[in-house]
């Protein structure tokens, strides 16, 4: 079998590195020059793998049987145009690793918002109750990077993106959870009715056998259970048939063998602050109870997770002012989250690379509670001249010095929040490389 893999990120040195070792050939081809690559350069030669870079020529689907697609390559990339008029199978990296993990139970995460943390929720809670478990997928380790690698019994945690569920075929987890749909990768997806259909890809080969989580307060998820046959379970914050939801005090996990409503915790026992979190954590305890993770043990594991790098990260207490940095937040509706999950006063540090940014959802959240604007990147301009007469805003030619900006601006008390609302690539290499700046940042005042 002669495999074409198109982008040499993580997933498609994983991806080139696995075909080669269950004895196929690969040819990897990367538009960009090999000088952004490191020693995978040299890995990848020593294995036989065939490479390209700075283009993709036509030797790179002369000979392939089948394409495999790094997440974030484009659907309109000529290369994968090419292949499908000539009729070569096209797939991700994420089917082509859960292919040769065909044993291994699955838990599949997705959603605009929220699923990298609870993606690694679910992990903690399922090795917090002594189960094998590893964490995958968009959060850093490639499906195809665990195949050999992990026994049989390990349950697979994997975040799921929708470049990443755009490209499958068979795609099946035992349970698969849809956190919220709303606009983002517009531009990728062309539309957010394609955008839906991606992550709709979910659920699509599931079996009555499997289980689907839903958000049943979001509507574009919600319709998602039309198209599923597996058992769906919902999380709200209203009272559900099946599933788990919050009365305002308290979560609630009903046990219908028992017909008895029981209160899993207390909603202000939860480590993670914020309404987001408290769907995120509702999720995390359906897939863990699925798994047969008792009630305590969800319970102890949601009091004491910390959370991830990036997400609501506190950094740093600096003049009686918290820094948290929340690069993650890529677009609006994160943004919306942070904004929301704080009672004190907020200096907000804001922008980079828009996505069709409409900011109005947050004027509420401005008007009532943030003192002021610090506005950097691309779209510094349009925060600004948006937010300019609800509350105080200023403009930094760099994160460096927003953050000094704001340490200058808050008073005692308050919460400097780094939530772009924006993709990280006008400034940085991505939003891990933009939160480590913050927080170099911070740290240094």
């Amino acid at each position: 079998m002669n495999y074409t893999v198109i982008g040499a990120g993580k997933s498609g040195f994983a991806a080139a590195k696995l075909a080669v070792s269950l004895g196929h050939k690969a040819f990897l081809t990367e538009s960009k020059s090999h000088e952004t690559f490191g020693i995978e350069i040299d890995e990848l030669s020593d294995l036989g793998v065939f490479m390209e870079f700075g283009g993709h020529g036509p030797a790179a689907l002369d000979s392939a049987d089948c394409v495999i697609v790094s997440p974030g390559v484009p659907p309109s990339s000529p290369v994968i145009t090419e292949a499908e008029l000539r009729g070569i199978p096209v797939i991700g990296e994420l089917e082509f690793g859960r292919l040769h993990l065909p044993d291994n139970p699955l838990i599949a995460i997705t959603g605009t918002n929220g699923k990298t943390t609870t993606t690694a929720l679910i992990e903690y809670i399922l090795r917090q109750a002594g189960k094998s478990a590893v964490a995958a997928g968009n959060i850093g380790t490639p499906l195809s990077a665990l195949a050999g690698k992990i026994s049989h019994d390990t349950i697979i945690v994997a975040e799921a993106s929708s470049y990443q569920l755009d490209r499958t075929v068979k795609f099946r987890p035992d349970a698969a959870v849809v956190l919220n749909i709303t606009p983002d990768h517009l531009s990728y997806h062309g539309s957010f009715e394609a955008y839906c259909r991606a992550k709709y890809n979910i659920t699509l080969n599931q079996s009555e056998k499997d289980l689907l989580i839903l958000n049943a307060d979001d509507a574009a998820t919600a319709a998602c259970a039309a198209l599923s046959r597996a058992r769906t379970e919902y999380l709200s914050m209203f009272p559900v048939g099946a599933g788990i939801y919050c009365d305002g005090t308290s979560l609630i996990l009903p046990n219908h063998k028992q017909h008895s409503e029981g209160k899993l915790m207390l909603y202000d026992e939860l480590r993670l602050p914020g309404a987001h979190n408290c769907y995120n954590s509702m999720a995390a305890a359906l897939a863990a109870r699925a798994f047969e993770v008792r009630n305590e043990n969800i319970r102890d594991s949601l009091m004491s997770f910390a959370g991830v790098e990036h997400r609501l990260e506190f950094v740093r207490s600096f003049n009686g002012t918290e820094f948290v940095n929340d690069s993650k937040a890529t677009n609006v509706n994160a943004a919306w989250y942070a904004l929301s999950s704080y009672s004190s006063p907020i200096v907000w540090i804001a922008g980079g690379r828009g996505d069709n940014n409409d900011y109005s959802a947050l004027d509420a959240l401005v008007r009532a509670n943030v003192r002021c604007i610090v506005a950097i990147g691309e779209e510094q301009s349009a925060i600004f001249d948006h937010f300019c007469l609800m509350t105080r805003c200023k403009k930094a030619a760099s994160l460096e010095e927003a953050v000094q900006i704001a340490a200058e601006t808050a008073a005692e008390g308050d919460v400097a929040l780094f939530s772009p609302a924006c993709k990280s690539f006008d400034m940085f290499m991505n939003y891990e490389h933009r939160g480590q700046v913050f927080k170099q940042a911070a740290l240094g005042l």
